[in-house]
């Protein structure tokens, strides 16, 4: 039994696997270390760049945190990670990898930041009017955004791409769904629902888009530099 769980563990690909363990320590950080006072939240989530506490260096932490309250966001996320990340580490090989991670992630970040531009423009300014621009930075510091769902939409846009015909098994579906109509669903339900804001709806599905977008225009650009070799889907 000890040497099958060795070799199950042995053949997830580096990258990959720490990636999934340094989300959960981070995950098992945010529930403890509130006890003494340090919200970790408050330091590596993303903050709107106007705000008092944003941080540049947040686009890349942010995405290394989850809700403390809710496992199934950080379980679904690097369960994704585990699902499709390791093949594309193993395709790509894990440098090309966490590049692609990453870019995504921050891409994500980025465009979550001009969603909140647009979308707090009219907010801000009557705040600013009313209480100063002070008041109005350190009321920001309630906007956050945490969570890897933009980078794995990154790696679930380039599973798709590199396997449009891979079959995969969705929940309560008991059909399988190639590859590439499960990444076009998602995206067309993605932003569905950031167009639509609906009340209650705290997930930035721009984010998750921004993700996607990133991912697709680094896998074309890898591809027109030769790397690929032609096998992508678009």
């Amino acid at each position: 039994m000890f040497q099958s769980r060795q070799g199950f563990f042995s053949s997830i690909p580096p990258v990959t696997k720490n990636l999934i363990i340094i989300n959960l320590l981070f995950w098992l950080a945010e529930i403890v270390l509130p006890r003494v006072g340090i919200d970790l939240v408050k330091y590596l989530g993303l903050h709107y760049f106007a705000a008092s506490d944003f941080n540049a260096v947040q686009l890349v932490t942010y995405m290394f945190m989850h809700d403390p309250g809710s496992f199934g966001h950080v379980f679904f996320n690097m369960f994704s990670v585990f699902m499709f990340g390791r093949t594309l580490e193993m395709v790509w090989g894990s440098k090309r990898f966490l590049i692609y991670y990453l870019t995504t992630g921050i891409g994500a970040g980025l465009v979550q930041e001009v969603t909140w531009f647009f979308s707090l423009k009219d907010a801000i300014d009557a705040t600013i009017v009313q209480a100063g621009w002070e008041t109005t930075r350190a009321l920001l510091n309630n906007v956050i955004t945490i969570g890897a769902s933009g980078a794995v939409f990154g790696i679930l846009l380039a599973f798709g791409m590199l396997f449009p015909n891979a079959e995969l098994f969705i929940m309560f579906i008991p059909i399988p769904v190639k590859a590439k109509y499960f990444v076009i669903f998602y995206g067309i339900v993605e932003l569905f629902l950031g167009v639509g804001n609906f009340s209650g709806d705290n997930i930035a599905h721009f984010a998750h888009l921004g993700g996607m977008l990133f991912g697709f225009f680094l896998i074309k650009y890898w591809k027109k530099k030769g790397f690929g070799n032609g096998q992508y889907f678009w």
